[in-house]
């Protein structure tokens, strides 16, 4: 049974939070939903990250209207992974995103226009920091676990090092201690697809710039997938409605990323896109430490690590970095590679794959509290 209805919630914080920039960001509102009953002991809470591009609406639907649940709806409900009899399961928005916590969308008080390039840059941490004030708001003093994926992931392994009295454990998957100069890099082109849109305007649009955000859009798409899992899907077959020798004749991978950059534009912001791109840029779970080794020390409680074979975004030998990191300072941790040809996405795809392992891993979790 799935999540069934769900309703949007939110929470804003005058006070806001000061920025690794060293910026103040106030107020803050964090969007944000729940599912499932908080105990009387308020110790059966899972806090789950969304990755970039995602959202608070995790699972169910918020009325009849909607065609789609919420993005991990197969993991959330009575009886599945995150059992809603169970836990008290909490899906927050980041500040940065466009889906109503506070980011480039949002109004600016001092100016009463929107920030666009005004937002200040965020990190990660950032998101985490105003994550801990709704945590707090909501009276919950120890998280059973903290669940993401990719940059979930990141944020699950924040928690873990920045407050690690305030969680049980952490599952990160499809995930990274830092992107490599090559996820970097995919970035950059997708930010120069959209600073080259002539209706981007330096952040000053009245309608998402939609050439370049799409373009952006499909380069990133193409990083979630791999190599296996395009040729069994697509082959290089040519679209139905073209003709081979035509000029501007789309092969059926073409054509699937055209459909899918352009149906993002109708979704998600160019300069949200932009802001978050930079978070994930400037991750390093090392930062303002020393080293890895350092950070990693700070944790107290086990992580579950995941990573997929066929991921070349954030493959398995970052995640292998970190599950060494732990295992030489005699930390708790399991690590779990998954054989899989879906690429980055696995985590999003193949439930199955790893969900007796988090549930086994959960239930232990559970018992030790």
């Amino acid at each position: 049974m799935s999540a069934d209805f769900v309703k949007e919630q939110s929470k804003t914080f005058e006070s806001g939070i000061r920025l690794d920039s060293g910026r103040i960001l106030a107020p803050i509102t964090l969007v944000y939903e729940t599912y499932g009953t908080l105990n009387e002991q308020h110790s059966n809470a899972i806090l789950v990250e969304h990755a970039w591009t995602g959202d608070a609406h995790l699972a169910g639907k918020h009325d009849e209207s909607e065609s789609k649940p919420g993005w991990w709806d197969a993991i959330v409900g009575s009886g599945r992974l995150l059992d809603t009899d169970r836990y008290f399961i909490i899906c927050s928005n980041v500040i940065g995103s466009c889906y109503g916590s506070t980011g480039p969308t949002s109004i600016n008080p001092k100016t009463g226009k929107r920030y666009n390039l005004s937002f200040p840059v965020i990190t990660v941490r950032d998101m985490v920091r105003a994550q801990k004030l709704l945590i707090d708001a909501l009276g919950i003093g120890k998280l059973l676990t903290v669940m993401g994926g990719s940059m979930g992931g990141m944020q699950a392994l924040e928690w873990a090092t920045q407050y690690p009295d305030s969680i049980a454990s952490a599952i990160a998957l499809a995930s990274t201690p830092h992107p490599s100069p090559q996820a970097i890099s995919l970035n950059a082109v997708a930010r120069w697809a959209i600073f080259n849109d002539p209706t981007w305007r330096k952040g000053e649009y009245k309608h998402n710039p939609k050439d370049g955000l799409a373009l952006a859009r499909g380069i990133g798409h193409i990083t979630f997938l791999s190599d296996e899992s395009m040729d069994a899907k697509f082959g290089r077959r040519f679209s139905a409605k073209d003709g081979q020798f035509d000029f501007f004749g789309q092969f059926e991978v073409e054509r699937y990323l055209n459909y899918n950059g352009y149906n993002f534009v109708d979704r998600f912001d160019a300069n949200s896109f932009l802001y978050l791109a930079k978070s994930l840029d400037l991750y390093d779970i090392a930062w303002g430490y020393e080293s890895m080794a350092e950070a990693f020390g700070q944790v107290k409680v086990p992580i579950q690590f995941y990573a997929f074979t066929s991921d070349w975004l954030y493959p398995a030998y970052q995640t292998e970095e970190m599950a060494t990191c732990m295992k030489e300072l005699g930390k708790p941790f399991e690590y779990h590679l998954i054989t899989s040809a879906y690429g980055h996405d696995a985590f999003l795809l193949e439930h199955e794959t790893f969900a007796p392992l988090v549930r086994r891993f959960l239930e232990s979790i559970q018992r030790a509290e």
